[in-house]
């Protein structure tokens, strides 16, 4: 047996470097285990930070979206601020083309004013003409409907993951590249969580391991009920163009742009379910972006392919976080099942996931984010 830790975190994405982070600030001597498996969601994700413009999804997760925006400057400034993790508040548009996806617009917008009735927050939106949207995205084609949201923001995960893991290091955090083969149970508690060099007992454990999480459901004797969803994203380069200032560019579908400050414009994402854990780029999958990309943004006809990532999103069947204790086993703990979501709700979720652990209790109610919640196990493998 190797030397022993307060907690073990299984899984180096966004919300385990988040848990592993917190876990260390309140005291815990953590150890984190991650393979870097090819495909982590985090690695690849384009960044929307931007709780208000969402209406899918339960009242429940909207809320925690709401929570977890609110944390976010918070952590960027804990961290070091936005030239560490890439976070900017640049905001946000949502544009509408045609009459169908206008019908969608003006759904949406009766909805996003029922959900500021019923949270009692005040609408922080406003609609704008055609070319004023279009002069804040000079690459748009003019679009017929603009919602703008002006605290709309952009993060970078792999700043931010390496930002999170780099504090804890400071902290005391330590890491291991290695898998965890199995989680060790005796009694109704994890004692040891095996690594590929030998045992690490642990008084905790988290499993946080996006889209693999479920190979510690033996171990735990429950169903951890996330399947990967592929997403595919590509990265353009517009040269000489001054892009830090343009805004995100959502729709009412599965696209979105995403600027950068280099010139960088990124487009996705297909959202590709039963695909497994195949983590390639696909002719399909390219070609779909491709065609949304040159469609919201005729701009990017002659801008260069620079980069094609492709995510494996832990997704629910519900589309709500799993996050909580394992019932039955004692100090076993999970974060994971974000979804395309996971750096809006990572970073708090492992805050909360971690302050469960060493406090006892999480400042966000993660009751109807538990794994063994009604439903979640019709969640396909």
């Amino acid at each position: 047996m190797r030397k022993s830790y307060d907690l073990v975190v299984v899984g180096g994405g966004v919300v385990g470097a988040s848990l592993a982070y917190h876990a260390v600030a309140g005291g815990a001597r953590t150890l984190l285990v991650d393979r870097t498996d090819p495909g982590q969601a985090s690695a690849a994700g384009a960044g929307i930070i931007s709780a208000d413009t969402s209406t899918r999804g339960s009242a429940e997760r909207q809320s925690l979206a709401r929570v977890a925006r609110g944390y976010y400057p918070d952590l960027i400034d804990a961290l070091g601020g936005g030239t560490v993790t890439g976070f900017e508040v640049c905001g946000m548009i949502v544009v509408a083309y045609g009459e169908e996806e206008v019908g969608r617009f003006d759904r949406h917008v009766a909805r996003l004013n029922e959900q500021a009735v019923d949270s009692q927050s005040s609408a922080e939106y406003e609609e704008l003409d055609a070319q004023a949207g279009r002069a804040m995205f000079p690459a748009l084609a003019t679009p017929d409907r603009v919602l703008h949201h002006p605290h709309g923001a952009r993060i970078d995960g792999r700043r931010l993951r390496d930002a999170l893991l780099d504090a804890a290091e400071r902290g005391g955090l330590e890491r291991e590249e290695s898998s965890a083969r199995t989680l060790r149970v005796e009694a109704g508690r994890v004692v040891a969580v095996a690594v590929e060099d030998g045992e690490v007992a642990c008084d905790s454990v988290a499993v946080a391991g996006g889209a693999w999480s479920r190979e510690h459901e033996a171990s735990l004797g429950v169903k951890i009920a996330v399947a990967p969803q592929r997403g595919q994203i590509l990265h353009f380069g517009l040269a000489g163009q001054k892009t830090g200032s343009w805004p995100v560019v959502g729709t009412l579908g599965d696209y979105y742009l995403v600027a950068w400050p280099d010139g960088r414009v990124v487009c996705g994402a297909t959202r590709e379910s039963g695909t497994g854990f195949d983590p390639r780029p696909t002719a399909a999958g390219v070609r779909e972006v491709l065609d949304e990309a040159l469609r919201l943004a005729p701009g990017l006809e002659d801008a260069t392919l620079l980069e094609i990532r492709v995510g494996l999103r832990p997704l629910s069947a519900d589309l709500m976080p799993v996050l909580g204790h394992v019932p039955g086993v004692d100090n076993a703990f999970v974060a994971t099942g974000h979804g395309p979501s996971g750096l809006a709700l990572g970073p708090y979720s492992g805050k909360c996931v971690a302050e469960l652990i060493v406090n006892g209790s999480s400042p966000f109610d993660l009751t109807p984010f538990r794994v063994d919640r009604p439903g979640l196990e019709t969640s396909s493998r």
